[in-house]
């Protein structure tokens, strides 16, 4: 096998792993068809509102890890080449966002990006869940959340890059990984475009707290 026809078979097994709409699966174990309540959304998010708390994070993690494990494993068959990394954990983005499965109708893309850019720029991601979890619990808005992650990780990876800090893996300020995160860091915020018009118009879901 050619080496461009390795590189293609790892970039279209990226995408059809993060095809897989775990959320809409989950949802038919549990009896219901996600896309037709709550927001409409195949993510964990909906899951949780339209099946339960627990289905939801366990569609987080599946969506999480299916970003995750192809772009690692592409990281480790091709250690010297972060332009076919980059690729495998774009596909699999892409693949969450745009299915085949579903004629190309998916989800956000957030969780799964996390964990393609887990195996990337690690301390990036975890900069990021730290500030998803802050302003979750400050604003109780998923979608708020997810946009102020996304935006640390842009601004992560470019300090790491423009400061050159130490504690940066060599692949994480890289300029096409940094070029990568905030294609996929502005991507992931026009995804959240109609979240974005319902806050505005104060119509968000919004968690409550648990008295």
């Amino acid at each position: 096998m050619s080496i461009i026809v390795k590189e293609i078979a790892f970039l279209l097994a990226a995408y059809l792993i993060g095809a897989i709409p775990f959320g809409l699966l989950i949802g038919f174990y549990n009896g219901v068809d996600i896309r037709k309540m709550g927001s409409g959304n195949i993510g964990a998010t909906n899951v949780t509102r339209c099946c339960s708390p627990l289905l939801g994070k366990v569609c987080f993690g599946c969506d999480f890890v299916k970003g995750f494990v192809p772009t690692q494993i592409t990281l480790l068959f091709f250690p010297d080449n972060p332009w076919i990394v980059l690729g495998a954990a774009a596909c699999t983005v892409l693949g969450h966002m745009f299915p085949c499965y579903l004629k190309f109708k998916g989800g956000k893309g957030v969780s799964t990006a996390g964990g393609a850019m887990l195996a990337i720029a690690p301390v990036s991601v975890l900069a990021a869940a730290i500030t998803w979890v802050v302003v979750f619990l400050w604003s109780r808005y998923v979608s708020v959340a997810s946009i102020a992650a996304a935006i640390v990780i842009v601004a992560s990876v470019w300090a790491g890059r423009l400061a050159d800090l130490s504690f940066f893996s060599a692949t994480a300020k890289s300029l096409p990984t940094v070029i990568f995160c905030t294609v996929l860091g502005v991507l992931a915020i026009v995804r959240h475009k109609s979240n974005i018009v319902r806050l505005m118009n104060g119509t968000e879901n919004r968690f409550e707290r648990k008295k």
